[in-house]
């Protein structure tokens, strides 16, 4: 969970230093370029390095693993990217989505139909898909921004319900495929890594990246001003509002961060799995996602990271369990939902603050243990 000094600094109502940014946020015009301008200067740099050590690590692990762990590994990259944004939405300003898997859902269509018809370049298809549905997400939140709580849980469920059943409408079904779905022309791997260069280690490459840029600037993003802002929003709204911090347009723009975090998510999964369709976007989607930020930690980019790890690797382990103890196919069917909602009960009950917050908490206790007079 975010910590309190980060909304001490937002409301900036002591002293003079609290006189001076709001002075300055007056002075910027509510909803003017200081709002959506993130801190591109140290913060960016101090992500930076980690993030591409990380990338590196990453990558290199991922060129030792089989073929089916290379397309774990790109899974779980895909689900980074959506559980990330959730994270942000959820986490740090306070507003509940439960229509993230329809969102994806946008991105796969729009990467695969800019990958398939158009023939775009795969960086070029990406990037147009995370854009269509971050207009898509603009129009929800702008629909959604005086929406709370059960409200806009509500709203956002319809959405889930809703989006991806488009697919089967009649005058949409030719160009999406309907209930089979649109077949995405995957993009091979590039000559320079060789003829027998495994295409699902390039995919896990691909979605690593994609991941770690991702994280880089949501951490950046958050460490901003504008993070600043949506900690100050979720914790109490009408005093931000009386600080001077445009609250509606803020969360309309939290809403499109989170909207483009999982369109680039949804897009990734189409190139992975070389599909999109109405069935790889259910509303359990949507609910999986908001129970892996909740379960890694909301508020903690780590957090979305540990959660998208439960996601992708807990069917398989309950599926290798199923086999192990010879269970029939109809409780084997159901074990990995019924494990994963025992799994997140247990974290509630033992960890409230999610896996990441277990771990800070941890390692405050070894480092009390250690300054302790022996």
């Amino acid at each position: 969970m975010t910590e309190t000094t980060d909304t001490n600094e937002t409301n900036g109502t002591n002293g003079t230093n609290g006189t001076t940014k709001s002075a300055a946020a007056t002075s910027a015009g509510p909803g003017g370029p200081a709002w959506l301008r993130p801190a591109l200067d140290r913060t960016l740099v101090r992500h930076l390095l980690p993030g591409a050590v990380a990338l590196l690590v990453l990558c290199a692990v991922a060129a030792a693993l089989p073929p089916f762990q290379d397309l774990q590994v790109a899974n779980v990259a895909t689900y980074v990217c959506a559980v990330a944004g959730l994270t942000v939405l959820t986490g740090l300003n306070g507003q509940i989505s439960l229509g993230h898997g329809a969102l994806m859902a946008v991105g796969a269509y729009g990467t695969g139909l800019f990958l398939t018809n158009l023939a775009w370049p795969l960086p070029v298809a990406l990037v147009a898909g995370t854009a269509v549905t971050a207009a898509v997400g603009a129009l929800v939140g702008t629909a959604a921004a005086r929406l709370q709580g059960p409200y806009l849980a509500g709203a956002t469920l319809t959405l889930a319900v809703g989006l991806p059943a488009l697919a089967n409408y009649r005058h949409l079904s030719d160009l999406l495929g309907g209930e089979n779905g649109l077949v995405v022309a995957t993009p091979p791997p590039p000559a320079a890594l060789g003829v027998y260069f495994p295409l699902e280690r390039w995919q896990a490459w691909i979605c690593l990246l994609c991941a770690v840029v991702v994280l880089v600037l949501l951490a950046d993003l958050g460490r901003s001003r504008v993070g600043r802002s949506w900690r100050a929003i979720r914790d109490d709204e009408d005093a931000a509002a009386l600080a001077g911090i445009p609250v509606a347009r803020l969360r309309v723009l939290a809403f499109v961060v989170s909207a483009a975090c999982a369109g680039l998510g949804g897009g990734l999964l189409a190139v992975v799995s070389s599909l999109a369709a109405p069935g790889a976007f259910p509303l359990a989607l949507s609910l999986s996602l908001l129970t892996g930020a909740v379960l890694g930690g909301l508020g903690s980019l780590a957090g979305a990271v540990y959660g998208s790890i439960v996601l992708v690797l807990l069917p398989t382990w309950t599926g290798d369990v199923a086999d192990a103890l010879h269970l029939s196919r109809g409780f084997y069917a159901n074990l990995p939902l019924a494990l994963f909602g025992l799994v997140l009960v247990l974290s509630m009950l033992v960890f409230p603050q999610g896996i990441q917050g277990a771990l800070v908490r941890l390692a405050r206790r070894l480092r009390s243990a250690r300054r302790a007079p022996s």
